[in-house]
């Protein structure tokens, strides 16, 4: 029985020394020195070659190595019953919340409008709003959307929940689907946190753009599938929203000729507003694979046909 630490894009050697410090016993094979496919029954996985999967005939779970699971579930060559989970972790999730607030402060007081004007070297005072004039919108109110509503509530912010169904959460009012006009309509900074299904592929859109309150801004810190991009463009072009701050991508790393790298309204983060620490979230991986040998039930597994 083994173990196999397929990534891409994260360094998979620390991955593996952090599960071996814990459990000297562990069989873990690197991708893409694969010895042994037959003996892979456990995948810990980051943005994995499509099809990859397909070749470990005995594979029984793929655990991601972040909180999101559509970098496993956009392969459509995915062994039929392989059960897939993904990260829940207080560190992740505080990092992440701390992300949207550090985002939040800086449209309402205009930071990135400030640092526009140090380029230009020009001296402008511009009034700015308090939190609690600011109204944030937060589309997906799961674990990462409550933590991070409930840290921008306790900053001031006047804050509102987008989620399937209405309910109030800690005192946050939570719009449901049906309500997404009344939601958008309400909201100042709209946050994306949503997964990604074929949903919420494509929901940041120019008709959505149009809905929020006036100096509209968008913070993206979900997956570039979300966005329409030439909707986005012409959205700050037009004067519907006045800017977007965006930490994930449809292709990644962006291409150097992407438009977004020089429009003067769109801030670029690398896909770092939270970034898994192996540490943390060691043992909550060990513990699924115990399970997975045990045949018990996992943790924060993912609804493979929901894609949450």
């Amino acid at each position: 029985m083994s173990i196999v630490l397929v990534s891409t894009a994260r360094a998979p050697e620390k991955w593996a020394s952090t599960l071996k410090e814990k459990n000297k016993s562990l069989d873990i094979q690197i991708y893409p020195d694969v010895q042994r496919p037959e003996d892979i029954e456990f995948a810990i996985s980051w943005k994995h070659p499509e099809g990859l999967y397909q070749s470990y005939p005995n594979l029984k779970v793929i655990a991601s190595m972040g909180a999101g699971v559509n970098h496993i579930l956009k392969d459509e060559n995915l062994p039929e019953g392989v059960k897939v989970t993904r990260i829940v972790d207080d560190q992740l999730t505080k990092d992440m919340s701390h992300f949207v607030l550090l985002q939040c402060l800086a449209v309402s007081r205009n930071l990135f409008t400030h640092l526009q004007d140090q380029e230009s070297k020009t001296w402008k005072v511009k009034s700015y709003q308090t939190p609690e004039k600011t109204s944030v919108g937060i589309m997906g109110y799961g674990v990462l959307g409550q933590a991070a509503g409930n840290v921008l509530k306790a900053n001031g912010f006047d804050v509102k929940g987008y989620a399937n169904s209405s309910k109030i959460v800690d005192g946050v009012k939570v719009f449901g689907a049906e309500e997404q006009d009344e939601f958008l309509e309400n909201t100042q900074v709209l946050v994306c946190l949503l997964p990604v299904t074929s949903e919420t592929k494509g929901v940041l859109n120019l008709e959505v753009f149009k809905k929020l309150k006036p100096d509209g801004y968008l913070v993206n810190v979900a997956r570039g599938e979300h966005v329409v991009e030439a909707d986005l463009i012409s959205a700050i072009d037009q004067g519907v929203i006045k800017g977007a701050s965006l930490d994930v991508f449809q292709e990644e790393p962006l291409p150097e000729s992407h438009p977004f790298w020089s429009h003067p309204r769109i801030q670029i983060t690398p896909h770092v507003a939270s970034m898994t620490d192996p540490e943390s979230v060691a043992n909550q991986l060990l513990e699924n694979y115990k399970r997975m040998k045990n045949g018990d039930s996992l943790l924060n597994e993912v609804d493979v046909n929901r894609g949450y």
